[in-house]
């Protein structure tokens, strides 16, 4: 009968085990010195050597020449024991065994002496599922068992397990396997099992693992049941359900070029393929995870876990972005997931998270609003480094059976703010002055502009400008004609297309000076400047001054004379 490949080639002895040093030293140790506990707990990861360990334990306590740290694994007790049928060593699956009638029966059971071996090794797997009722059943056997019985307690979910249980036991944590000692131990297995393969499809299973050898060779078994003994890492990809490289760069080439049409095209290529919009949404998180950890730390960062070919793609496609750019992506593909896995209509939160990534991108930093508020352009960091252009993005490889992945160009960045044309800034016309005729103004412009019912009803309306900020008030008859596109309009025209207005119908009163205006209701309800303040007069008449408020808006409470304080 076939063995598949995780049990065929699971470790016999602390060598074969991968990574796992603190562990298998102190276990080494402590067998040497026959400082044997009665009680370890196992924690860690899935797929990471927490049963393994456990039987290898087993192996080194029972051994006919032991105890000893490299057991023989040729013995009555290493075969029958390494064959999971040796008497006295008894594995519980706590998942269904997990009440207390089940513990009182183990709790009988650990009475009686061994039948032939040296120790009764009982070792609980899933032990986290175990009623908390039948731990306290457990509690005094496991404090105090007799001197042949060991328990190893084995858990993903250290944290479940009671304190009262965990402070009886030695606690061993196993942490994920290393990418690429993954990598060779695959390779070995490959070797060994007469296929063929390379650097790139043992990538694409390593990642498919995560850190879980078990899941990592389980993907390998299903990829030679596939492939047969020449694996390809397009036909593997696409078996796993993985993205390559050149899907994911669709994405960032996408998001260089503004291009939000190319976004929904992907998103359609994903849905008519059959793929799945929670999948490609984790995949994506890694993707730019991966960009911005090597923009930050190199191309030859191990923090990337990625075939050489790959990390040198992904150092030029990250030399197109900012590192503000890539963290704000980062957060937005992570938010993405998180909202897919409760969603009705993922299709729908998958088109408007990418979206959103778009848009993140279009975003002005403060240094450069600020640096416009003269109109000069100053010394202000680019929000994208230089980069080499980049074509159209090509049609999404949903995981199908392809040709291998074409190398990605960086995508040129986008202009900034202060990088554009001349032609491209708005029309900018000075401070407002609230000695101005607003409502001249206006209906000027919006002839100029076409709108001449708009400039009608301006014409009975009227117009004043009131701490920076434009009333306008015109009878009710007008309300079609003076909506807000109306009125931005004419503002754009006459060079203030951010400044700030209200409209209100009602009762027009004869226009007031500006002397007036100050004076009236409107102006009380706004902010003063400090009476007799001559310092805060210059600071509030500063040409730069009045733009920030304009853009900006807000209030200004206290104006201090820095040479004075």
């Amino acid at each position: 009968m076939y063995q598949v490949i995780a049990r065929k080639y699971r470790p016999q002895s602390f060598d074969d085990v991968l990574n796992q040093d603190h562990i298998k030293t102190t276990l080494r140790n402590a067998i040497a010195q026959n400082r044997i506990a009665h009680g370890y707990i196992f924690s860690g990861q899935r797929g990471t050597g927490k049963t393994t360990t456990a039987r290898i334990v087993a192996l080194c306590l029972n051994c006919e020449k032991g105890p000893t740290d490299k057991p023989c694994g040729v013995c009555a007790s290493c075969v029958e024991i390494a064959a999971g049928g040796a008497v006295d060593v008894i594995e519980i699956d706590a998942a269904s065994n997990r009440g207390i009638n089940e513990m009182r029966e183990l709790r009988e059971n650990v009475r009686y002496q061994p039948a032939r071996d040296r120790y009764k090794i009982f070792i609980i797997d899933e032990a986290h599922q175990i009623t908390n009722e039948a731990f306290n059943a457990l509690l005094k056997t496991i404090e105090e068992p007799p001197e042949w019985a060991v328990f190893i307690l084995c858990t993903t979910e250290s944290h479940k397990i009671p304190a009262t249980i965990a402070s009886r036991c030695q606690h061993f944590s196993f942490r994920s396997v290393d990418f690429h000692d993954l990598i060779d131990r695959m390779r070995e297995i490959c070797t060994q099992e007469g296929v063929e393969t390379d650097d790139e499809t043992l990538a694409v299973l390593a990642q498919a693992g995560e850190g879980s050898v078990r899941d990592s060779l389980s993907a390998l078994d299903q990829a030679i049941a596939c492939c047969g003994n020449k694996l390809d890492a397009a036909q593997v990809r696409a078996l796993l359900g993985a993205f390559g490289i050149d899907a994911m760069a669709q994405v960032t080439t996408a998001l260089s070029a503004n291009d939000g049409s190319a976004l929904l095209a992907l998103v359609d290529e994903l849905e008519r393929n059959g793929g799945s919009p929670q999948h490609f949404s984790r995949e994506l998180s890694r993707y730019v995870r991966n960009l911005l950890v090597t923009k930050i730390s190199g191309e030859q960062s191990r923090l990337v876990t990625a075939s050489p070919a790959e990390k040198k793609e992904m150092a030029r496609i990250a030399a197109a972005f900012s590192e503000e750019d890539l963290t704000r992506y980062l957060q937005f593909s992570l938010d993405l997931f998180r909202d897919l896995q409760f969603s009705m209509q993922p299709r729908f939160h998958l088109e408007i998270g990418l979206l959103k990534m778009l848009q993140a991108g279009r975003l002005q930093p403060i240094e450069e609003a600020l640096a416009n508020l003269s109109g000069e352009p100053r010394a202000v960091a680019p929000a994208r480094e230089a980069a080499p252009s980049v074509s159209a993005p090509r049609p999404m490889a949903v995981p199908a059976p392809a040709a291998a992945p074409a190398s990605f160009a960086p995508p040129a960045p986008r202009p900034s703010a202060l990088q554009r044309p001349a032609a491209a800034q708005p029309l900018y016309a000075g401070p407002p002055s609230p000695d101005d005729d607003w409502r001249e103004k206006l209906q000027s412009a919006m002839i100029k502009a076409g709108l001449q019912f708009s400039a009608d009803a301006m014409s009975q309306a009227s117009a004043a400008l009131v701490n920076n900020e434009l009333l306008i008030t015109a009878p009710k008859q007008f309300q079609l004609d003076l909506g807000r596109e109306e009125i931005l309009a004419a503002l754009k025209q006459i060079g203030h297309p951010t400044l700030r207005f209200k409209v209100a119908f009602g009762e027009v009163k004869p226009a007031a000076s500006p002397a007036a205006s100050a004076a009236s209701p409107a102006a009380k309800s706004s902010p003063k400047t400090p009476a007799g303040d001559e310092t805060a007069e210059r600071a509030l008449g500063h040409p730069e001054v009045q733009r920030f408020r304009e853009l900006f808006g807000g209030e200004v409470r206290n104006v201090r004379n820095l040479k004075e304080s």
